[in-house]
């Protein structure tokens, strides 16, 4: 099979796509033709040895995939074999034509719902209907997204609409305000402006800060008394820093939302239903074969992207994985 190889961290070219042996089955897992691999934002600072998070190498990266299981393990319904699913690899090995992925964190892709759809939806869902669950929105409140047109950006948009909230959307350029404004947010606003808090019509009640660094404590510095806000990302390069005492003085909670097995269970399963359904549509804004995985890092990286990006990989030509 061909897999996504990074030996040493550094640009995007030093990932490189090479033969490698298919991974082993073992108890409790599933062997799945991969169709569709998610890419984050989080694994763009992983390559580059930045970040929260520091891979052993030599690696496959990759965590989110989507495909059809091939075989299973010993203690696994063997049902699943031929069957559309995604799941987690557990942090590696998600850039290949074939991965290995442990039946707690496999999921049948609902019927009427697209692979690549359920793909995009499966880790930024649970994020986002995780961070909307913790906010407990009010109708009528006012809701911060930053990184408002990327993966998990776009699914809160919708979340928190559904909630009853006036979503106010920050973007870096036109394109990415325009998507936003698509989705429903109330008001889009350019974060590269560095007088866009000016440009907010009054301040929120809620924000969800998945950029960090100075447009993050900007943003907090937006919340009214009695505001909440939620960190879930440092795609600034580091998170926000906000002092306990001053939250208190200011009145503002400070919300960290956490899951166990089970909710993240609930929470996939969930956001899986509301695609199917249509009431939750990912936004897959780009797509890279798999051997151009070092392109996908880049476009990432310089911020050229919008929604969910995906690498499509051996087994996404095959009938009905994709959506039109």
């Amino acid at each position: 099979m061909r897999a996504v190889w990074l030996r040493e961290f550094g640009a995007p070219t030093e990932l490189h796509a090479e033969e490698t042996p298919e991974p082993s089955l073992a108890p409790g897992t599933a062997l799945v033709d991969v169709a569709y691999a998610n890419i984050t934002f989080v694994e763009t600072q992983a390559r580059a040895g930045t970040g929260p998070f520091h891979p052993e190498l030599p690696t496959v990266p990759g965590n989110g995939v989507g495909g059809v299981v091939r075989a299973v393990g010993d203690g696994v319904d063997p049902a699943l074999v031929g069957t559309r699913v995604v799941g987690s690899t557990g942090g590696s090995g998600g850039y290949a034509e074939v991965a290995l992925v442990p039946e707690a964190v496999l999921y049948p892709v609902p019927d009427g719902l697209a692979l690549d759809a359920a793909v995009a939806v499966l880790a930024d869902g649970r994020t986002a209907s995780l961070l909307v669950e913790a906010a407990a929105i009010r109708p009528g409140e006012r809701v911060l997204i930053e990184a408002a047109a990327g993966g998990v950006g776009t699914l809160l948009i919708q979340l928190a609409k559904a909630a009853g909230a006036v979503v106010v959307a920050l973007a870096g350029g036109p394109r990415k305000t325009g998507l936003a404004t698509d989705l429903g947010a109330a008001q889009a606003i350019d974060y590269r402006d560095p007088a866009w808090p000016g440009l907010l019509r009054e301040p929120v009640d809620v924000v969800f800060d998945g950029v960090g660094g100075a447009i993050g404590r900007t943003a907090f510095e937006q919340l009214r008394r009695g505001g909440r806000i939620l960190t879930y990302g440092l795609a600034g390069g580091q998170w926000t820093e906000i002092p306990e005492e001053e939250a208190e003085r200011r009145g503002v909670r400070v919300v960290r939302p956490t899951a166990g097995p089970e909710d993240m269970r609930r929470l996939t399963e969930s956001a899986l239903r509301a695609a199917a359904e249509g009431r939750l549509r990912p936004v897959i804004g780009q797509r890279f074969p798999l051997e151009r995985a070092d392109e996908a890092h880049a476009a990432i990286q310089e911020r050229r992207t919008v929604g969910k990006t995906l690498l499509v990989a051996g087994g996404a030509h095959q009938a009905g994985l994709s959506t039109p």
